[in-house]
């Protein structure tokens, strides 16, 4: 078996190294859901995460592993959004300061928790390299440590623990579908729920309007993001190159969705499960309610991970 960058054990121990510190976030159904889907679903409710997403398991595993000497310097990062939030919370805890970068596009829902949370806010660009060039300056300035948003074998094994949580509850399941992006979630999940059960079969929704993870796997080989054009604005990364090998060998399918699919799934929540998600938190969601999705009759039970609920109130997407 190739090897990853993660594997379940270090998805086991992250768990040990969150327990008290992060939540344990309810696994819940709905009948309408289920009909909708055509079979049992069960939705890992991350939006009840602490910041809003499953984001602050990876950052709160990557903070929490640093040696003494090395956290006193602080953890810079750059994200949308998410990331921003949890990595900024995590180094608040840990007494320590948070450099974080951010596109001058980023809801300001986002921005305004990163800086409520103690994080230092530099804006930049809305490209990955204003955001990366950005990044490589404060650890210059600073000497703190880089924790990227997905692309790190600590934040993959911290995601996993959501799966990890889920199987748990659930052990049977057939298949568990998370949204990706660059790929953190994704892989974490796969790496915990095949680990636990090798014939469960793994699935990864991407919005249409940014659908790199989908031409990768159909080409074999990780092609970069294009231009987004998407309502999901947490997925809009390209996959990373520690993230891409899981995807590429251990996850079957990438299930792309538009963004009206996306909007009818997060309207769907909010109505009938009570339950506050953002798009990109939707996009496990919409995928499993596709034709595509309900077209394998085979799957009775799934797994959705809702991975955010970090939404502008003044600007709903219906």
């Amino acid at each position: 078996m190739p090897t990853y960058a993660a594997d379940l054990e270090a998805v086991r121990a992250a768990a040990a190294r969150l327990a008290g510190a992060v939540r344990r976030t309810p696994v819940m159904t709905s009948r309408t859901v289920d009909e909708l889907a055509g079979r049992s679903v069960y939705l890992k409710c991350e939006n009840l995460q602490t910041t809003g997403s499953f984001k602050y398991r990876g950052a709160t595993n990557a903070v929490r592993k640093l040696d003494d000497a090395t956290a006193a310097r602080g953890v810079v990062t750059h994200s949308s959004g998410n990331h921003a939030q949890a990595l900024a919370l995590a180094a608040k805890v840990r007494r320590i300061p948070a450099y974080v970068v951010m596109p001058k596009n980023a809801p300001a829902v986002k921005r305004a928790a990163v800086e409520g949370y103690g994080g230092r806010v530099t804006l930049c660009e809305p490209t990955l390299e204003a955001r990366e060039t950005a990044a490589a300056e404060l650890v210059a300035r600073t000497g703190g440590v880089l924790i990227p948003p997905f692309d790190h074998p600590d934040i993959i094994a911290g995601q996993g623990t959501a799966a990890l949580e889920l199987l748990d509850e659930v052990p049977d399941l057939d298949a568990v579908v998370a949204p990706v992006g660059g790929g953190g979630l994704l892989s974490g999940c796969c790496i915990a729920a095949r680990g636990l059960n090798p014939a469960v079969r793994v699935f990864g929704a991407e919005p249409a309007g940014a659908d790199d993870a989908a031409r990768s796997k159909a080409a074999g080989e990780r092609l970069p993001a294009g231009p987004p054009d998407t309502i999901a604005d947490g997925l809009l990364t390209g996959l990373g190159e520690l993230t891409w090998p899981v995807v590429r060998d251990r996850v079957e399918r990438i299930v792309t969705v538009t963004d009206d699919q996306i909007r009818a799934a997060m309207r769907l929540v909010w109505e009938r499960v009570k339950l506050v998600v953002e798009p990109s938190g939707a996009v496990s969601l919409a995928a499993v309610l596709s034709d595509e999705f309900r077209s394998l009759a085979d799957i009775r039970t799934v797994g959705v991970v809702l991975s955010g609920g970090n939404v502008n109130l003044d600007k709903l997407y219906w």
